[in-house]
């Protein structure tokens, strides 16, 4: 970098960033939430989103679900595709971990792998999701 500045020279390659909106797709769900991220109880509000991070000169994609009412990490997933599998196992995960899912509200920006209809019919018997 130092050397670059002194010779007044740029680097004209910039990496893309992770965008997972892909248009379209799926059952958009009703702002539950409406920006209260507060939570008075353990399993009542969880949010997630994928990630990316560059590592190594690689990218990976975090996919977490946390807790609202304290910040608990309840499953996690970490994968070097942002695919559809790496949410679903997510999810699969953290109802096994949490037994009790029913009433629990699911908030996430629904990209395009939370808006997948296999998606959708997975999370709705199970907990209310949320944009």
């Amino acid at each position: 970098m130092r050397l670059m500045k002194e010779e007044n020279l740029t680097c004209k390659v910039r990496a893309k960033k992770y965008k997972s909106y892909r248009g379209q797709e799926g059952k958009i769900a009703k702002n539950i939430l409406n920006r209260n991220f507060k939570a008075e109880k353990p399993n009542e509000k969880w949010a997630t989103d994928v990630t990316e991070f560059a590592l190594c000169n690689e990218k990976i994609y975090l996919s977490p679900i946390i807790d609202l009412y304290n910040g608990e990490i309840i499953s996690y997933k970490i994968s070097k595709r942002p695919i559809l599998k790496q949410v679903l196992d997510m999810v699969e995960d953290a109802t096994r971990k949490i037994k009790e899912t029913k009433g629990i509200i699911l908030h996430s920006d629904q990209g395009w792998n939370k808006r997948n209809k296999r998606d959708n019919s997975t999370l709705r018997p199970r907990m209310a999701v949320s944009e």
